[in-house]
């Protein structure tokens, strides 16, 4: 039972990290492309809900398809053509024109909700009383930030 309660508590907390690691990435990807911004009107060659390809041409005249597609990319269609802002130093960085790292704030939240709220029935349901894992929690990123600050 101690180790359900132990890999429970693990995948949680691992999958909360990770929505929050999304986030941040985006956001500093929004930093790159802002500090570096190019706009241009690419072509969406395939549209999906987790992924798109574009293909546009940047001011010297060369043609990118980023391999990793345009970010943010839910409600686009194929062969439709927007407008895009990517990173000059790097034109595989790119993003629809007007969208940022906030569209990525509910859905990482939503994910972490869920993932607790299921959880903690679990963990409850297998004797771990919140209140003492919680305070368990607290201790360890206690010890984890005075290490950091060491």
């Amino acid at each position: 039972m101690r180790r359900a309660r132990i890999t429970i508590a693990i995948v949680a907390s691992t999958v909360s990290v990770l929505s929050v690691l999304l986030v941040l990435a985006a956001w500093r990807d929004d930093h790159l492309i802002s500090s570096d911004m190019g706009v241009t009107s690419a072509e969406v060659l395939s549209a999906g809900r987790l992924r798109s390809a574009v293909m546009f041409v940047t001011p010297d005249g060369e043609m990118h398809n980023p391999k990793t597609g345009v970010l943010y990319p839910t409600k686009l269609t194929a062969g439709e053509r927007i407008n895009v802002e990517y990173r000059r130093s790097d034109p595989d960085l790119v993003r629809v024109a007007g969208r940022d790292a906030r569209v990525a704030v509910i859905p990482a939240a939503s994910v972490i909700v869920v993932d607790w709220l299921i959880a903690l029935p679990l963990l409850w349901l297998l004797g771990s009383p919140p209140r003492r894992w919680l305070a368990m929690l607290r201790i360890r990123v206690r010890r984890l930030r005075d290490r950091l600050r060491q």
